[in-house]
């Protein structure tokens, strides 16, 4: 079986030529996010395999759900998506244009998850030291969870850094249970 993201590749980077010629990024990027949300939804799923409905209808019911904001071209790709049965794809889309557009601008996400909401001071060192390591631009986004302890847990594409309390002990009882 084809994996989701090999059969949402060309969807990804037909739409990403389209908006980067139309100079569209960031409006495509927000519809294929929105649409990514929208479809994820279990009731539009099934809204989405009901037989009765006509490709033309699946890909008009998530236009509309969108509402007016949704570009043109974006409805147009829905068609296409929706005639070949490829709506179940969107997120694996939106996500593949993130990296695309994130590659051509030299930035990367980083996501940092502490035992504790960061402080400005700390949000800003952090997005310094990762935009240095990485030697891109970063979009940083944080989040706390208390059962990490204490440290981080940081991912930027590939690369996670656990310095978490939690990481650390489970290693160690790692190493101690060898």
């Amino acid at each position: 079986m084809i994996e989701p993201t090999t059969l949402a590749r060309p969807y990804a980077r037909a739409a990403f030529e389209h908006a980067r010629g139309a100079d569209q990024l960031s409006e495509w990027q927000g519809a294929l996010a929105e649409l990514a949300t929208i479809s994820a939804d279990d009731k539009v799923a099934a809204a989405m395999r009901d037989p009765n409905q006509t490709a033309a209808q699946r890909a008009s019911t998530l236009a509309t759900l969108v509402g007016d904001g949704l570009p043109q071209a974006v409805g147009n790709l829905l068609a296409i998506m929706s005639d070949n049965g490829r709506l179940s794809l969107l997120p694996e889309v939106s996500a593949i244009f993130d990296q695309l557009k994130q590659a051509v601008e030299s930035t990367i996400a980083v996501h940092v998850t502490s035992a504790y909401p960061l402080s400005d001071t700390e949000t800003q060192t952090l997005s310094e030291t990762m935009q240095a390591k990485l030697n891109r631009s970063i979009t940083l986004t944080s989040e706390a969870d208390p059962s990490l302890l204490g440290g981080a847990l940081i991912r930027a594409d590939d690369l996670v850094i656990d310095g978490s309390v939690r990481g650390r002990l489970n290693k160690l009882a790692g190493t101690l249970t060898q």
